[in-house]
């Protein structure tokens, strides 16, 4: 049976059954009077699974119009980040209709985000993929006049391409609807903790109020999906929760200051604290962060007047999609950074981002690749700069004295939840779940220290040698100096050209063989100190190597501590790595220019 074909009726009768009882644990989020659905896997003859939606008796009595809207919607819309609707069909005697749809084995983003592993948010190339996505399908949305009105992580299915890589794309059309930029709607639909604040204040809240609504209502949702994607929790939580405390939550988000992208109350009747930045232990590069955080700002805005419209959010997204990563290992801080750029940018854009995440002056930045002195002319495009991955980055360090900024992160310890000493299976699930993801978060921190430590090591092996090569054709040049200086000083007598002696010139002789004497002193000791430092760089190259050898094959590199995680020691506090300054020595002024790869 292809794809598409009749379902057969014993099949779906079977879903509906089992639809009426297990529909409770579906609609937990959805808003009162919203239809509910349930979507099941399904095998065809062809051996393709696709996934069956069958709605619930409540979703049938709802006016005609609205029962197919969402026939109409998908039947329009074909995109590889939109969920396929591969037929409409109708089953059982009261003809009830069901969609076949395009099956994703993967499950949800929400899925994916209620993973212990993911508790504090997605990896930066994880959410990448899911900007690209979202912002892919949205587009098509828009370019179609649809405003799908219940974006959140539970209506972005996940499926694996043929590569392993993730694929993501929007489902549930329920609530979509046509309706262009400049039209409005006044029904509600959508998620609580994804509203806009004006459809909350309807929804949930219940107070009368005459506001239409336009397709910034989509906007607000991705903002809060993408904060939830980028830091594993909601942005606006107020004491007790959103679903407890639903007052504050209505105020958390109508009275965030312009600019703020999150809003807490941590005790019952305090004040409400505002975030302008991704919290320390968003898994995000600075990097990211940076281009992120002013996207999130304007989409979080509760004033429609204030907020972005699609055409800035698509231009903003897509610049970010659009920029290269360079990585850039900070020697004097022990941290890898991530420097978005355009490949049309020149070097000297590079360097000043550079200098923003490192507060190292585009002046004083030396960078080293692969083992040799890199040239960054800053006219030239950052086409140039030599292709770069985590593993191998360009190794930046400065001859100036400035201070690092260092690793800074948060104890993992302070994230363990608090055991309560009572019999509740749901806080016990709550409460391994808390300390399995603190457990994560230690491990990824370990991670990030061991290979900050063996970047460390690498670079500084390349500085000493780089040293050592220095030392060498300082002391040949020293050599021949000496050498030279012998002998100008083995000549005991000048003269004029006559024969006859000078006294005047005699005595400029005299000084100037005094001078040479005293020059040769000086070479002589500078020789022995090129040599005793070339002896200390030796040993200290030896202690390197030996330093790098001796690594520990850690299981914890290797990931074979994962199912093992354990609670970490309760240390209050946060704290801020500040690994070694390098020695202030002067550098060649040759070097090997990296040809971009």
């Amino acid at each position: 049976m292809r794809v598409g074909a009749p379902i057969p009726t014993q099949a779906v009768s079977a879903l509906l059954g089992s639809g009426e009882r297990l529909n409770r644990g579906l609609g937990g989020g959805v808003l009162p009077g919203q239809g509910r659905h349930l979507c099941c896997p399904l095998w065809q003859k062809s051996g393709e699974l696709v996934a069956v939606k069958v709605f619930n008796t409540a979703s049938y009595m709802r006016p005609r119009e609205v029962q197919v809207r969402e026939f109409e919607v998908l039947r329009k819309l074909n995109h590889q980040n939109i969920v396929k609707l591969f037929a409409v069909e109708e089953t059982g005697g009261s003809r009830q209709k069901v969609l076949v749809m395009e099956y994703c084995s993967s499950g949800s983003l929400l899925s994916v985000l209620e993973s212990p592993e993911n508790a504090f948010g997605l990896p930066e190339d994880e959410f990448l993929v899911v900007l690209r996505c979202v912002v892919a399908g949205m587009n098509h949305l828009r370019e179609n006049g649809i405003v799908h009105r219940d974006i959140k992580p539970g209506n972005i299915m996940r499926l694996l391409g043929e590569e392993g890589q993730s694929i993501y794309k929007l489902t549930d059309f329920g609530a979509a609807r046509e309706l262009d930029d400049d039209e409005k709607f006044i029904s509600v639909y959508g998620t609580e903790e994804y509203l806009h604040p004006d459809m909350y204040e309807r929804a949930v809240l219940r107070k009368p109020q005459q506001k239409a609504f336009g397709v910034a209502v989509d906007l607000w949702s991705i903002g809060v999906t993408l904060y939830h994607a980028a830091t594993g929790s909601l942005p606006f939580v107020p004491f007790g929760g959103p679903r407890r405390n639903k007052e504050i939550m209505y105020r958390i988000t109508t009275e965030k200051p312009a600019g703020a992208i999150a809003g807490t109350q941590r005790r019952e009747n305090g004040p409400l604290e505002w975030s302008y930045s991704l919290p320390i232990t968003c898994r995000l590069s600075s990097g990211l962060q940076s281009q992120l955080v002013p996207i999130l700002a304007n989409i979080l805005e509760v004033e429609q007047a204030k907020c972005w419209g699609f055409d800035q959010f698509f231009a903003e997204t897509s610049d970010i999609l659009q920029r290269v990563i360079v990585h850039v290992f900070s020697l004097s801080e022990a941290v890898l950074h991530h420097v978005y750029i355009h490949g049309h940018n020149t070097i000297a854009i590079f360097l000043e981002a550079v200098y923003e995440q490192t507060n190292v002056a585009p002046q004083h930045q030396e960078y080293l690749f692969e083992g040799h002195l890199c040239v960054l002319e800053p006219n030239l495009s950052a086409q140039h700069i030599a292709h770069t991955t985590a593993s191998s980055p360009l190794t930046l360090f400065s001859m100036a004295s400035e201070t690092p900024k260092g690793l800074a992160f948060r104890d993992p310890a302070l994230d363990i939840p608090k055991f309560v000493p009572k019999v509740d299976l749901q806080a016990d699930y709550n409460t391994a779940k808390g300390v399995l993801g603190a457990g994560y978060q230690a491990l990824r921190l370990a991670q990030a220290l061991l290979a900050g430590q063996e970047l460390m090591l690498r670079g500084l092996h390349w500085f000493v040698e780089i040293l050592q090569a220095t030392c060498r054709r300082t002391l040949e040049v020293t050599r021949m100096a000496l050498l030279f200086l012998s002998s100008s000083l083995g000549t005991d007598r000048f003269s004029n050209g006559a024969g006859t002696p000078e006294i005047q010139e005699l005595k400029r002789a005299t000084e100037l063989r005094s001078q040479l004497r005293t020059l040769a002193g000086v070479l002589s000791r500078c020789s022995h100190n090129i040599t005793e430092t070339q002896m200390s760089l030796s040993s200290l190259s030896s202690e390197l190597v030996k330093n790098r050898d001796q690594h520990p094959e850690d299981s914890v590199l290797s990931g074979q501590d994962v199912p093992y995680l354990q609670t970490v020691q309760e240390i209050p506090g946060e704290a801020s790595l500040y690994v070694g300054h390098l020695p202030q020595h002067g550098l060649p002024s040759t070097a090997m220019s990296v040809p971009g790869i």
